[in-house]
């Protein structure tokens, strides 16, 4: 193709990246990338969420001399992205439902006028003929497709609007494209290149990892209790708790919000400005944690999502990864928890085994599958994982579950025994939570009705907790010792087998049980030491300062660079300008404030 006319030559990248970004060296992969772009050349960026995905179309856009079109699929992610680029110095802007027909005008204007760096659409519009038809009359430079999976029936999120983006080569046949995403496997990613019909494209495989986000399993037993726990240790932390159902979405929320928790609920079966309200309110810190279905966080570019919960299993490790990636964006410590519950698992292979396209049934259990490997797993979590999406690596990662905590056998024929025997005197006729409260010596008006406060199991494991006990019922059930009547209740029973271990008759090796430990999200130190009271200074300011331009507080400076400026506390513009994320357009525009608290604090 044609030689495209840079405003700037390539020499340049450093100098743009420090000065508009406020970066003093680029991420793996995204020179390379950008390099291709400037050189006119179509590409497919595969980097995991949070590394750096945007600066790849973001920083060419600002050298070409003409306007990147950028295909994004949700309208909070386009509002929140235009609105830091503009507080970057780069003009930006959106067209999409929420504007009237008059300022989709005023936007157009300013593309002609040439005062538009950036424009981002949806690809609904965007491959409308009428749309298509303005553009030839642009100077367009560069097409980037953000979530380029959702092309892709294989992929997880499969919006067929995207299918029709290849129409973007047949229109624009000398404009590059970059296509860019963070989870697609092997197969997705050739339904990419060949759907959009990639030109010779140069494909950066980044590593999939990320490192400071911990992956983490725990039995799910009172799962509500143990999400409230979780979430009252993590103090003021934001994070998002995914459910598979609207059901579960509105229960749970009720239930964390009437436990003090700030939270809001959101799913597909709220209204648009509702889901809008929360979205943004989660977005500028006005709201700590979000319950939700799968459908929330795709549109968050929020950085300092600090943990992920998992109360019901995704469908895929695709959609895993995706949503777990939400959390982290900073690079500083996060944590992605699943509550795991066979019945949960169970109640999902139920609904695809009720697929009615055989075809579709048969590929969906194979990556549900893949989804129960990584449940079971004993070995790393994050291994697992990458070499999923053939990223193979044969060392473990320190920073899971399975890593901090390796799993161990024990002589589980005592403990056994008291779990059977508890069972057979309170006639197999009450479900595990029964068994673990009599267990455990909990004194309550059901258990003293019965009289069961007088049985000789009565108390006998109080010494362990609810999950430890909770885990060795479903050991025992697995082994074929104790099956469920759903007819009962799920009053737990003995079987046949369960009598040579009453007797003691032969030996039993069991898991040591999986409980959440303390150690899995202690502080994590990699960031360094800083002065954590400035720091909490620094976020009012922050706070003040965009609640006053209603934009979210990651606009102005996210938490990564709120912890440099406690921890180097600079006293000067050009010591600011060392900050990671404070280019000279952040300075102008919020410098002067945070110097002047920095220099408060120490005085």
């Amino acid at each position: 193709m044609s030689e495209l006319s840079i405003a700037e030559p390539i020499n340049t990248l450093q100098k743009n990246l420090q000065e508009v970004f406020g970066y003093s060296e680029f991420r793996a992969g995204q020179q390379h990338v950008i390099e291709q772009i400037l050189s006119g050349r179509d590409c497919l960026v595969l980097m995991p969420t949070g590394g750096g995905k945007s600066l790849c179309y973001q920083l060419p856009a600002t050298l070409l001399d003409g306007i990147t079109i950028v295909v994004s699929p949700l309208i909070a992610l386009m509002k929140d992205q235009v609105d830091s680029l503009n507080r970057q110095g780069i003009p930006a802007a959106f067209v999409n439902s929420t504007l009237s027909s008059q300022e989709v005008q005023e936007t157009f204007s300013r593309l002609a006028n040439g005062q538009l760096k950036l424009l981002y659409v949806a690809p609904e519009r965007l491959t409308q003929h009428y749309f298509l038809q303005g553009l030839h009359a642009l100077p367009i430079r560069l097409f980037a497709i953000d979530e380029a999976h959702c092309i892709s029936q294989w992929g997880h999120d499969f919006r067929p609007a995207y299918t029709r983006l290849a129409i973007l080569k047949s229109q624009f046949p000398t404009i590059p494209v970059i296509a860019l995403t963070a989870t697609a496997d092997v197969t997705t990613r050739k339904d990419i290149l060949q759907q959009l019909n990639l030109h010779d494209p140069y494909i950066q495989l980044d590593s999939f990892d990320r490192p400071n986000i911990r992956l983490t399993k725990a039995d799910k037993y009172q799962g509500v209790m143990q999400v409230i726990s979780y979430i009252k240790k993590r103090g003021q932390d934001a994070g998002i708790v995914y459910c598979s159902s609207r059901w579960q979405v509105e229960k749970l929320s009720e239930a964390l919000a009437k436990s003090g928790i700030n939270c809001a609920a959101y799913h597909g079966g709220m209204e648009n400005d509702i889901r809008a309200v929360v979205q943004d309110g989660f977005a500028k810190d006005n709201i700590q944690v979000v319950v939700a279905t799968v459908a929330f966080g795709l549109g968050i570019n929020k950085p300092n999502i600090r943990f992920v919960i998992h109360f019901e299993p995704p469908r895929t490790l695709e959609a895993y990864y995706q949503e777990i990636g939400r959390a982290g964006r900073d690079g500083l410590a996060a944590e992605a928890l699943y509550l795991h519950d066979e019945k949960d698992v169970e109640r999902i292979q139920k609904r695809i085994n009720d697929t009615e396209n055989e075809h579709k049934r048969h590929v969906e259990l194979q990556r549900f599958a893949a989804v129960s490997d990584f449940l079971e797993s004993q070995t790393c979590r994050r291994q697992l994982v990458l070499n999923y999406f053939a990223e193979f690596t044969t060392s473990g990662c320190g920073n899971c579950d399975i890593c901090l905590d390796p799993p161990s056998q024990f002589d589980g024929l005592k403990v056994a025994q008291m779990v059977l025997s508890c069972v057979y005197r309170l006639e197999q006729r009450h479900n595990a939570k029964y068994l673990v409260d009599v267990l455990r010596g909990q004194h309550n008006e059901k258990i003293e009705q019965a009289k069961h406060h007088k049985l000789s199991t009565f108390g006998l494991g109080k010494d362990k907790t609810p999950g430890f006990w909770y885990a060795i019922i479903r050991q025992l059930n697995h082994l074929g010792y104790l099956q469920q009547d759903i007819s009962n209740h799920s009053a737990l029973m003995l079987t046949e087998a369960s009598r040579a271990i009453l007797k003691g008759e032969q030996a039993l090796s069991l898991a040591t049980p999986r409980l959440q430990k303390a150690s899995y999200w202690r502080q994590d130190k990699r960031g360094g030491q800083y002065d954590r009271a400035l720091f909490a200074k620094l976020r009012e300011l922050r706070k003040d300062i965009a609640d006053s331009e209603d934009i979210p507080p990651y606009i102005v400076f996210n938490d990564a660079t709120l912890s440099e400026l406690a921890r180097f506390k600079p006293k000067s513009s050009a010591e600011m300008l060392n900050i990671s994320g404070i280019g000279q357009t952040k300075l102008a525009r919020y410098g002067e404030p945070f110097l002047s608290l920095i220099k408060a604090h120490d005085n």
